[in-house]
């Protein structure tokens, strides 16, 4: 893996690294060589939005991880790969991503932001794997770099947020179906996943600009189905931690609903907070409450992923 050195990721980092505690961050390009399943686009220019005190990237086309390591005297050996959310359209990088790093770093957990490419038909043979390759190849670099990040290489858990939740959940179903080349065999398995107001079907209670831009306007039924991720749900499914809201009006409660009841019919540990209010992404994870879910995840890692 190479650091990517450019005024672009000079300015990224002075961004993404703002007002946050961790000693160090490190960005890595995900492929070494060529970006499987990629056609060429000129004119395809990432763009980054830091208007309204948040960032905002669109048009990725070089997918990246981003790492934030607690200090020394903190770690814990666990690791996390974060999938913001964005409707597979943008990615929202403070609210499900910087901010999230920071709170897992704080607690010893080092963790990964995956900065993987927005599905379009202008840069991919296939959108509608796109985002999936990005997250096994993501499992991968990290698994097999378990000793250079001092982490256990079987405690590597993911978490997404709506729709990062969806991809996060993808990645949880479907890894024994390998979308990037894998000479070495190593396990594309999270260890645990936390889907957050997540997208997981794309059937009745489906998102729809999900849904659309990652499958297309007329997607077929076996498409369909095999990206609904309750339908996807084997006894092999990581143990999941799951987090809604009763009025999200963007991604019905329905989703984390049923989900939870597919693992829970294929005996897969589980654990699901639905609260009354909250709405969607970022009213959910600045709402005033209570309760804060991250803890209540946190005090679930420590009971089942030891």
């Amino acid at each position: 893996m190479k650091k990517l050195i450019s005024k672009v990721l000079i300015t990224f980092l002075i961004i993404l690294t703002n007002n946050l505690a961790a000693k160090s961050q490190e960005v890595f390009n995900l492929y070494q060589n060529e970006i499987p399943n990629k056609l060429e686009a000129k004119d395809y220019i990432e763009k980054i939005d830091t208007s309204g005190n948040r960032t905002i990237i669109s048009k990725v086309s070089n997918p990246q991880l981003i790492v934030f390591r607690p200090s020394q005297n903190k770690f814990n050996g666990l690791a996390v790969i974060i999938c913001p959310g964005g409707s597979y359209r943008v990615l929202s990088m403070t609210f499900e991503g910087l901010n999230i790093a920071k709170r897992f770093t704080d607690k010893g957990i080092t963790a990964f932001i995956l900065k993987y490419r927005l599905p379009s038909d202008e840069i991919m043979k296939d959108k509608s794997i796109g985002p999936l390759q990005d997250a096994q190849q993501a499992i991968k670099i990290v698994r097999e770099n378990a000793d250079k990040f001092n982490i256990n290489p079987n405690k590597i858990g993911i978490i997404g947020f709506s729709a990062g939740g969806h991809l996060a959940a993808t990645a949880g179903t479907h890894f024994n179906n390998q979308v990037v080349e894998n000479k070495a065999k190593t396990n594309l398995r999270p260890d645990f996943m936390a889907l957050i107001y997540p997208v997981i079907s794309f059937g009745q209670y489906t998102h729809k600009g999900s849904l659309e831009n990652l499958l297309g306007a007329n997607p077929n039924k076996d498409k369909i189905t095999y990206f609904s991720n309750e339908l996807q749900v084997t006894a092999e499914t990581p143990p999941t931690f799951l987090v809604h809201a009763n009025d999200d009006k963007v991604v019905p409660v329905e989703n984390s609903i049923n989900m939870n009841l597919a693992l829970k019919n294929a005996n897969v540990i589980s654990e699901m907070h639905i609260y009354p209010s909250g709405g969607h992404g970022n009213s959910f994870l600045t709402r005033k409450t209570n309760e804060d879910w991250f803890g209540t995840f946190l005090n679930w890692l420590d009971l089942y992923i030891k």
